[in-house]
């Protein structure tokens, strides 16, 4: 190797060492909520042990009668982990479309809330972070209350 590349390398590591102490490093990514629950293995058990509570419950279960639950269950995981912050992407119908008709009144709205939280104490989810996914999910309540 000829000095001028020697010197060439010497000053391309040394540019680039200065570069590192300058620059700052890239940011870690955040942490989401699904990251801090615990992924996709925790996400799905939510979504089960949720449908679960939802069928056993007298007040609501009726809505769910004709429903296609794999397909509702997967619809619930794309929704709830993407909303969390998860790699999933809801593509069902919107809100508004998917409820049109089914006469949910604020009662029954209530009710799967509370069914929801139940799944999520259960769980061992802290009261912080069930405030925060209901705040994530909440703004749905105009598109499903009829």
């Amino acid at each position: 190797m000829t000095m001028s590349k020697f010197s060439s390398l010497v000053l391309a590591a040394a540019a680039a060492a200065t570069l590192a102490v300058v620059l700052p490093a890239p940011a870690a990514k955040a942490e989401t909520l699904y990251d801090k629950l615990g992924g996709g293995p925790v996400a799905v058990k939510v979504i089960d042990d949720f449908l679960a509570n939802v069928v056993a419950d007298d007040r609501i279960n009726f809505y769910f009668a004709h429903a296609d639950v794999p397909k509702l269950r997967e619809n619930l995981i794309n929704l709830v982990c993407g909303a969390l912050g998860g790699p999933q992407v809801y593509t069902g119908k919107d809100m508004k479309t998917a409820h049109e008709g089914m006469g949910i009144d604020q009662a029954a709205f209530n009710a799967l809330a509370e069914d929801l939280v139940i799944t999520l104490e259960n769980l061992g989810v802290g009261w912080h972070d069930i405030r925060t996914i209901l705040t994530l999910l909440a703004p749905m309540e105009r598109d499903i209350v009829s």
